[in-house]
């Protein structure tokens, strides 16, 4: 019990300054047999190198019969889509798609509307609690004020590279769509019930990629804080 007491005591007292501000995030919603998506991913590309924001590209699969099957799109990606749907009272998933902190969402084509959406969060800031890593498997959420509903703790590693995809067949076909930060896993760490609590992180499935976790209300619930980590 003594262990467990000074444990939480550590992480209480954390220099949680290290994550000194929450970055925007900014989640596309896209596919590569969807014609109108390389705009949309170009402009995110853009967006991963603005400090304060956390461009995140999600490839979804229910274009792939199409003709051509996303190399990137996961059924998980495609759900977390649908949360936002029900959330933000949409009739239906569509690509390319921008959610801008679980709060709003634009098409992906309408850039300065997500250019305006991404200012306005920015100044808006947001109280949420201090997040740090620790080491390579471990990250610390301090506390805060938890939202009506409660709030989950998502890990999620993605590619930083730019990566080109030459389609060769659908809709896009001989064309090749750029990606950036194209998110390989998600995964739900635990809840976050507003006092300091240390999540362990699983190992990355590949090398090269990078970490970022993300505290936000449960199906598709607003963000509330965020941190990341190369």
């Amino acid at each position: 019990m003594r262990n467990v007491a000074l444990f939480s005591l550590l992480v209480a007292a954390l220099p949680l300054c290290a994550q000194a501000r929450s970055p925007v995030v900014v989640e596309l919603y896209t596919a590569q047999g969807c014609a109108s998506c390389g705009e949309a991913n170009a402009h995110v590309g853009q967006l991963a190198e603005r400090p304060g924001v956390l461009a995140l590209t999600f490839a979804v699969d229910y274009w792939d019969y199409l003709g051509w099957e996303d190399t990137f799109a996961k059924p998980a990606f495609a759900e977390r889509q649908k949360a936002y749907v029900a959330r933000l009272d949409l009739r239906e998933p569509y690509t390319p798609q921008v959610v801008i902190d679980g709060r709003a969402q634009v098409g992906g084509l309408q850039t300065d509307k997500i250019d305006k959406l991404i200012s306005g969060a920015a100044h808006a800031g947001r109280r949420g609690p201090d997040m740090a890593f620790i080491g390579k498997r471990r990250v610390d959420v301090g506390s805060g004020t938890v939202p009506r509903g409660g709030a989950e703790v998502w890990l999620v590693r993605y590619d930083p590279r730019q990566q080109d995809i030459t389609v060769r067949t659908g809709d896009n076909r001989g064309q090749t769509v750029p990606h950036r930060n194209v998110v390989v896993e998600i995964k739900r760490l635990g809840a976050w019930r507003g006092r300091p609590t240390a999540y362990r992180m699983p190992q990355p499935t590949a090398e090269g990629l990078a970490s970022a976790v993300i505290v936000q209300g449960p199906r598709g619930g607003r963000v509330i804080a965020a941190a990341q980590k190369d």
